[in-house]
């Protein structure tokens, strides 16, 4: 858990918090912003907000090809290892946005606009592309480090050019061996104690890039926190702590991997202790409620509960 921030070192900003992970898993913008909550005793949602719109940490395609907060300072090598096309092209194509001049087309629909968001963006491109559609033609051309995703509005994603947003298009690290050895080490420092397979697994690269970026990079495992009481967090769904390894099996009991994995895609929020999961928890509004699998000690949750609603407030 330390290597993931989860004993909540003090005094950590967002954007450092998203830095030491690499990525930050953030298709789900209220779960994301929660995982930060659970990495800080102090951390707002004005903060993280701030961040965004400070453009320090940015909402991107990134490790798998899924959206992540990444720190504007780590596009470049990160999106060098991730700008691939191909599937975005795929579901392109079986959206029926098709032509030569997709990217010009995307790119001068979002250029000197700011934020917009899907519908905004769809009436620009006159029916050329609708639906899921104008998301894939966005991640074309984030691909191609000319689109990002901006804050949210009324809850709603948007969408930005990436030189109106950030000053210039993001320029992929041409060095590929740099790019891997900084991998390998953001990678090994936030999730000791791991193995190239599991790097392979969280990053969507091959084992054998997996590979060289551990055998490019070497971190210190972060020091044991001996004789303290088992920390307990609250934290979300897609937290990466959940996300960052190949296997779950030392963190969850197979007996209950349903209770967290119901099916459909579904990926329920979970309580740690110690760093193994012993339940599941939700929340309406503020209101949280907690299923633990087994009988927790009186009091345990009641601190992380209290941050929860204080965050949420």
């Amino acid at each position: 858990m330390e290597s993931q921030l989860l004993h909540r070192p003090p005094g950590l900003a967002a954007g450092e918090i998203v830095r030491h992970l690499a990525a930050m898993q953030a298709q789900d913008v209220p779960s994301a912003l929660l995982a930060l909550r659970a990495r800080s005793a102090t951390l707002t949602r004005q903060d993280v907000e701030a961040a965004v719109t400070s453009r320090e940490i940015v909402r991107t395609w990134g490790p798998r090809g899924t959206l992540h907060f990444v720190h504007a300072d780590d596009l470049p090598w990160l999106h060098a290892l991730t700008g691939r096309a191909t599937n975005t092209l795929r579901r392109l194509h079986e959206e029926g946005v098709t032509g030569d001049d997709l990217l010009g087309l995307i790119s001068g629909a979002l250029e000197g606009q700011g934020p917009l968001t899907k519908a905004e963006l769809e009436e620009r491109l006159a029916g050329r592309a609708t639906g899921q559609g104008v998301v894939h033609l966005v991640g074309l051309a984030a691909h191609h480090g000319l689109a990002v995703l901006g804050p949210l509005r009324a809850g709603k994603p948007t969408y930005v050019h990436a030189a109106d947003w950030l000053g210039a298009p993001i320029t992929p690290e041409p060095d590929r061996d740099r790019a891997l050895k900084e991998l390998g080490l953001r990678y090994r420092r936030a999730h000791h104690p791991a193995e190239p397979e599991d790097l392979a697994a969280w990053s969507g690269l091959p084992l054998g890039e997996a590979r060289t970026a551990w055998r490019l990079s070497a971190a210190d495992p972060p020091p044991a926190r001996a004789g303290e009481e088992p920390v307990a967090r609250l934290v979300p769904a897609f937290d990466e702590y959940l996300m960052g390894w190949r296997s779950r099996d030392p963190i969850l009991a197979a007996e209950n991997a349903r209770k967290v994995f119901p099916g459909g895609g579904v990926l329920r929020p979970v309580v740690l202790v110690g760093g193994v999961i012993r339940g599941v928890w939700g929340r309406k509004g503020t209101r949280v409620s907690v299923e633990p699998f087994d009988e927790l000690p009186d009091g345990l949750l009641d601190a992380e509960i209290a941050n929860v609603r204080r965050f949420l407030e």
